[in-house]
């Protein structure tokens, strides 16, 4: 039995995709290189914004065309999928659909489209071993019986180098735009016995760099143990094993919640990598108070001065989200200033799509698409500006990085990621992915670093 993965949306969508793929690999079955021939095709779904939930609606027209030619029903168009007609019709193909469309939308999806044989929500994903044993033929139609708790399965893909490490899901911020929390329920924190045993196993498969994982990662609490505390303790456990794991990552920071607690444990612990995302989200204390983000910009600022303080070679990311209601000029160029004041070497940014059931999506004050579109294309260029000035600091330095395989354009170079999260392109043999290699970062093209191996 095969199956075939879409994955859409946020690093936690992509741990549990993995998480799934390896139920399913417990039980015998392999990867598709296509999902026309698959047994079982999984769209695991993002909510966050309605480009994210467009794509994918017109992705499930797409794969109601292929279930007809793997059912070799009349009319079917059969030459738009060649291996499916290839393959013929002697087994069907299971279509489920995952995440946060499935946890907003449920069963409505399934009236909707008919292609969709199971719509899983967020809190059922380990229904997936049910779903598993009735394509095998194992187990009868019917209500699927109750699943198993996924985080019995590790989101690492074998072989790979990287691997996520959920520590706690949930969100309780309740930002008036963000429709998270009442997807992914209130913050639930993973025990750490359990985040420490997952970390054995990815050692012992040679993992080299993990990322911990929540939708507010630095709420993490668990009898006592906070989040610095969970930080300090994974790089000691690492270092007390020597553990292959070099780089510890995190992901995502509410800027509220960073402490300088944490400031300090990430500076004591060389394998906890000198990379912030920190979103700020807007510039306007105005508007964060309208977005109920729970500090100023001024407040933003003040953790801004500490991470240079106590990490002055860390890197800075941010996200941040324009035409949000309500918005005037001033608003979007506090924003751009504060771009420049924050020096970040990246940024995330998108405009606002109102989300139904979220305070925002009532407010007075819409922006129309046009406008937030003309004000999001000069917060992209304010922005790219900055990374590109704060970046160029780190030319004709040297750094080492792990390199993640071939590079797309060029089979004589790899591509590799910095500590501070800066892609490097440089040339070396392919073989070198996995691994760890000293380079001198020599030019800088786009937000990409070229750079050569030094001893």
């Amino acid at each position: 039995m095969t199956y075939f993965f879409e994955t859409y949306g946020c690093q936690m969508n992509k741990a549990e995709s993995a998480q799934v793929k390896n139920l399913l690999a417990g039980r015998g079955w392999t990867e598709s290189p296509s999902p026309e021939t698959a047994d079982l095709a999984v769209i695991n779904t993002c909510s966050v914004r309605k480009t994210a939930e467009t794509r994918v609606f017109g992705r499930l027209g797409w794969y109601e065309s292929l279930k007809a030619v793997r059912e070799g029903r009349g009319g079917a168009k059969t030459a738009a999928f060649p291996l499916a007609a290839e393959r013929g019709t002697g087994r069907p193909l299971t279509v489920a659909l995952m995440g946060c469309m499935a946890e907003r939308l449920g069963d409505s999806l399934k009236k909707d489209f008919p292609v969709l044989d199971y719509v899983v929500g967020n809190f059922q994903k380990g229904d997936f071993a049910a779903i598993a044993a009735r394509a095998e033929g194992a187990s009868p139609a019917g209500e699927l019986p109750a699943g198993e708790d996924l985080d019995c399965f590790t989101s690492h893909t074998p072989g790979e180098a990287s691997a996520y490490v959920p520590v706690m899901r949930g969100c309780d911020n309740f930002c008036a735009y963000c429709i998270v929390p009442y997807l992914r329920g209130r913050e639930v924190s993973r025990p750490p016995g359990d985040i420490l045993s997952e970390l054995d196993a990815l050692s012992a498969d040679g993992v080299r760099e993990i990322t911990l994982l929540g939708q507010n990662v630095n709420s993490y609490r668990w009898d006592g143990l906070d989040f610095p505390g969970l930080a300090a303790l994974t790089a000691a456990h690492l270092e007390r094993t020597d553990s292959p794991i070099r780089w510890v990552r995190f992901l995502s920071s509410h800027p509220r919640d960073f402490s300088p607690a944490l400031a300090e444990a990430i500076a004591a612990a060389p394998r906890l990598c000198r990379h912030i995302h920190l979103p700020l989200q807007h510039g306007s204390d105005r508007i964060l108070r309208a977005m109920n983000r729970g500090y100023t910009l001024g407040d933003y600022m003040e953790k801004v001065r500490l991470i240079r303080e106590c990490l002055p070679d860390a890197s800075l990311s941010t996200d941040i989200l324009v035409g949000f209601p309500g918005e005037t000029e001033d608003d979007v160029e506090r924003t751009i200033a504060a771009l420049g004041e924050a020096r970040f070497e990246g940024a995330y940014t998108y405009y606002y799509n109102p989300r139904e059931g979220t305070a925002a999506a009532s407010m007075p004050g819409q922006i129309p698409e046009a406008l937030k579109k003309e004000r999001l294309s000069r917060v992209i260029e304010a922005s790219l500006a900055v990374a590109r000035r704060e970046m160029a600091k780190r030319v004709g330095s040297g750094a080492l990085v792990l390199v993640e395989g071939p590079a797309r354009d060029s089979p004589s170079e790899v591509r590799a990621r910095t500590a501070q999260d800066g892609r490097v392109v440089f040339e070396a043999p392919s073989g070198l992915a996995g691994t760890f290699v000293k380079v001198q970062l020599t030019a800088l093209t786009g937000n990409t670093f070229r750079g050569r191996v030094i001893p």
